[in-house]
């Protein structure tokens, strides 16, 4: 039920914003939650979308069909597909010295779940480089 206001602009609900546009509702409520979009122009119950959402909408949908992720997306529409900076996000690393001449640097962003297994697979990696562990080496792989 889109309704004409004043200004000539028609007033669209989440569903015929949906509809019109081919995305589903869930996704809309994510595009304006990663601000791809803006949020609706009256929030709450019987939210109202205008024709500028649905032109947003189509414009995310054109990028994407050209292979543009999310982020890309997001730049563009912040005007920032100018040239990258030369450098990215720092990260913080986990280093693990595994032997004298072996370190090995995790991402300190894991979960801790998969911090737990790269963990153990190290410890393993420590002991088969000290020579304790059962298997040995071929001569082969020492080149």
């Amino acid at each position: 039920m889109s309704r004409e206001p004043e200004n000539g602009e028609r007033e669209l609900s989440l569903s015929e914003l949906a509809e019109r546009s081919g995305t589903p509702p869930r996704t809309i409520r994510f595009y304006i939650a990663r601000g791809l979009m803006d949020g609706p122009i009256k929030a709450g119950r019987g939210a109202i979308y205008s024709e500028e959402h649905l032109a947003r909408l189509a414009e995310i949908k054109d990028w994407q069909s050209k292979g543009l992720t999310l982020t890309e997306v997001g730049r563009r529409l912040a005007g920032a597909d100018r040239a990258r900076p030369a450098l990215g996000e720092p990260i913080g690393l986990f280093s693990y010295q595994i032997a004298p001449e072996v370190t090995v640097q995790v991402q300190a962003n894991v979960s801790p779940w998969r911090l737990r297994q790269i963990q153990r697979v190290l410890r393993d990696a420590a002991i088969l480089l000290s020579g304790e562990g059962e298997e040995s080496f071929d001569d082969e792989d020492d080149r």
